[in-house]
């Protein structure tokens, strides 16, 4: 039997905006001149705001009975 793996994505677990910053001053530290790296980063952050914001838009779309 193979073992199968899911793609990791760190937006999935960065929900609150202390995460997102302790997020970012980790791995700035730990890649310290990298700036595509830190790039990587920032939109990694983005993306998890972006599904803050489509959760928060869409939460009680069901009650409203669309």
């Amino acid at each position: 039997m193979t073992e199968q793996f899911s793609r990791w994505d760190s937006a999935d677990y960065l929900k609150t905006e202390d995460e997102r910053a302790e997020y970012l001053e980790v791995c700035m530290d730990a890649m310290r001149g990298d700036l595509e790296f830190i790039a990587k980063v920032l939109e990694t952050i983005e993306r998890a705001r972006g599904r803050d914001r489509f959760l928060n838009d869409t939460s009680g779309v069901a009650e409203r009975g669309l």
